[in-house]
């Protein structure tokens, strides 16, 4: 992934408005974000935990959308739950379940996409073996980091054009 500036980052944003994008508390300065090790960009909202923001880019422009976390369930150290994105394994506290108000009309009518994803939007960490699950469980795959890499793009792909759907009718 390339640098991104905070201008780029706010114009990004596909599924709200102006407003809420201008009042969206990025991850930080972002001169001190690794983006060669990442595929995405993906933070939890500090001042609301149940809101989150997915960045990355898409036929060379900047995709963001608007995500917000379904309620946590009880933690339970026996069951594993995985992320749809990156296919990683963890404890159940460790997926959630982040819905995006699709773009345009549609979304402004209330309709939304969802998956499951790693609760801290770390995918390109996990999936390199930079980060480590907390799943007791593992799973061993068959195929190799760039795969996992490839696999990755792919699935944050879809789930952004699945958000984007509506307005390309």
């Amino acid at each position: 992934m390339n640098q991104v500036t905070e201008a780029e980052l706010r114009a990004s944003f596909v599924n709200c408005t102006r407003g809420e994008r201008a009042r969206i508390t990025l991850p930080g300065p972002l001169a001190t974000v690794d983006f060669d090790r990442l595929d995405f960009l993906g933070w939890r909202d500090p001042k609301a935990p149940d809101r989150a923001c997915l960045v990355t880019q898409a036929d060379d422009r900047w995709v963001g959308i608007v995500l917000r976390a379904a309620a946590k369930s009880a933690k339970s150290l026996t069951k594993s739950t995985m992320c749809s994105l990156c296919m990683t394994l963890h404890a159940s506290s460790g997926v959630a379940l982040f819905s995006a108000p699709l773009a345009g009309t549609a979304g402004r009518n209330g309709n939304s996409v969802g998956t499951y994803m790693c609760a801290d939007l770390q995918c390109s960490l996990y999936v390199r073996g930079l980060r480590k699950s907390d799943a007791i469980a593992r799973m061993n795959e068959t195929i190799d980091q760039a795969e996992r890499i490839d696999r990755l793009r792919r699935q944050v792909g879809l789930f952004i054009d699945n958000v984007l759907a509506p307005t390309l009718v």
